[in-house]
């Protein structure tokens, strides 16, 4: 008898993720494994868990050293891009950066950081935002909540009907 199909979505449940991720982790550093010593490959594997625990296999020295060798490969072969394109992409990653920057720092302001430097006019601004924000969050929570109680007044229309009936049979 086969397996079942395994549904690809994030696993729910904390201890199951964490047994799958584990299990499967294992069979991915077995694969590599595999596959260095079967077809004399030079495999390297980084695995960063959620919680940011490192997980890696090397078939030489180590990983470092194979991704050394990739950096070198990857940038070493030639490339004809040409001088202007270079130039929009090196303008593309300035304003990427600096777009990173502010959102960093808009970041910092909603969390109440940095607001020091900030003017009254640009506090108001923030301030709005979060209204705007924790009413969004607040009719949202309204919403489910009122979802969650029609169902339930649903659950408890349907029960008494189903304990009558079930009464009713008992006496004929």
């Amino acid at each position: 008898m086969g397996r079942g199909k395994v549904v690809l979505e994030r696993i729910e449940n904390k201890i199951n993720r964490q047994v799958t991720f584990s299990k499967r982790r294992n069979g991915l550093l077995k694969k590599a494994y595999e596959l260095s010593v079967l077809c004399d490959a030079e495999v390297a594997l980084i695995i960063f868990s959620s919680r940011g625990k490192l997980s890696e296999f090397a078939s030489n020295i180590s990983v470092p050293t194979t991704l050394e060798k990739y950096w070198q490969h990857r940038y070493s072969s030639p490339v004809d891009i040409p001088v202007d394109e270079t130039q929009t992409l090196y303008q593309e990653v300035l304003r990427l950066k600096a777009k990173y920057e502010s959102l960093q720092h808009s970041q910092r302001h909603l969390l109440g950081e940095e607001l020091e430097s900030l003017t009254v006019k640009e506090l108001y601004k923030i301030e709005k935002q979060l209204d705007r924000a924790l009413s969004q969050a607040r009719q949202k929570k309204t919403q489910l909540l009122l979802e969650r109680m029609e169902e339930l007044s649903k659950k408890v229309k349907a029960a008494p009907l189903a304990q009558h009936v079930e009464t009713y049979s008992s006496w004929v």
